[in-house]
């Protein structure tokens, strides 16, 4: 008898551990960058447990879980940072994304042209504004709009060839008009400080408050600023999207990120057409009338322009809104996009 009990003993510890080595169901990836966008997420959805994940920042070596499936990842800034974490994130062994819902929830700048401090932007599509040829503009030819040109091509306004695979995506158009559906009518969050400096702006959208809209994303690790760049930066995005692309934001990670989960879903351990992409604008990419673009800079990354905080907390405001959907009717959302409601 005692031989069959220390047997019933064995068995039931090989139980629990295969109980505690299954893989941990996520339901939604929240995908952020810096802590300051994480930050906004963690009380509100109640994300108090650490998950460790191998491969991760040193000073971010966790994911941030609550009960109902909801986990939430800073990657660090810029692309490399980006593509390394959440690439180690969606090959670990530890997590099961067969029906997992990502969500990229950063702030970034925008053309005053398509919206203003605040604003919350879905994308359609994610444009890499890095992989390209420059000269500088005071060694371009005669005639030449600006220096940058894509690669292996002659020169601006001729498309090239996508030989780096990534240089630009397309997210899935169901989800992006649920995540419109759901969101187009959230109030959004603004500041004093943001109402002054969007004032400077003679014209809508600059001057009005901050809504959700739906433009474009443009990804690059160059702290890009100005007129001039900012209209390559919308010719950019209408040349490698036939013209159905609209550029709006400015930012480093995206198309690292789809990278990341493409290279993933190839390997069979996620479905990358489950991508959401939002962005807030924190500051403007040009500067307003009698500003040098210099000063218009200085402003956004001082924190003078007054968006910062408005654009992190309306991460959350907007993006959290599609994750709760997600979690509350899961049975519906589990296999795909529900139909409209």
């Amino acid at each position: 008898m005692k031989h069959v009990r220390w047997i019933a003993v064995a068995l039931a510890l090989v139980a629990s551990a295969s109980l505690q080595a299954a893989p941990r169901e996520v339901k939604v990836l929240v995908i952020s960058m810096f802590e300051p966008e994480a930050q906004p997420w963690i009380e509100p959805f109640a994300l108090t447990e650490a998950v460790p994940v191998a491969g991760l920042l040193p000073d971010q070596p966790n994911l941030r879980c609550n009960t109902d499936g909801v986990c939430l990842l800073v990657t660090g800034m810029g692309h490399a940072n980006a593509a390394a974490s959440t690439l180690a994130v969606a090959l670990s062994p530890a997590l099961d994304l067969t029906h997992t819902w990502f969500l990229v929830a950063g702030i970034a700048g925008i053309d005053p042209g398509q919206g203003t401090l605040g604003s919350a932007a879905w994308a359609r599509w994610l444009v890499d504004f890095g992989i390209a040829h420059e000269l500088d503009a005071r060694e371009m030819p005669a005639g030449w709009p600006h220096g940058y040109f894509g690669i292996m091509t002659k020169g601006p306004g001729e498309k090239p060839k996508f030989e780096y695979h990534t240089e630009v995506a397309r997210l899935d158009e169901a989800l992006l008009q649920t995540a419109l559906r759901l969101t187009r009518d959230v109030a959004l969050e603004d500041s004093p400080a943001a109402q002054a400096y969007r004032a400077k702006y003679r014209h809508p959208p600059a001057n009005q408050p901050p809504k959700v809209i739906q433009c474009d994303t443009l990804g690059g690790d160059t702290w890009w600023h100005g007129h001039r760049l900012g209209q390559h930066a919308s010719a950019w995005t209408r040349l490698l999207t036939d013209g159905e692309g609209v550029y709006c934001t400015t930012q480093q990670e995206d198309n690292a990120t789809y990278n990341a989960l493409a290279r993933a879903a190839a390997a069979g351990r996620l479905d990358v057409k489950r991508l959401a992409v939002l962005r807030t604008a924190s500051n403007f990419d040009r500067p307003h009338p009698g500003q040098s673009a210099r000063d218009s800079l200085a402003a956004s990354t001082s924190g003078a322009s007054g968006g910062f905080v408005p654009a992190t907390h309306n991460l959350a405001r907007v993006g959290g809104v599609l994750v709760k959907d997600i979690v509350a009717r899961w049975a519906l959302w589990r296999d795909g996009v529900p139909a409209s409601r």
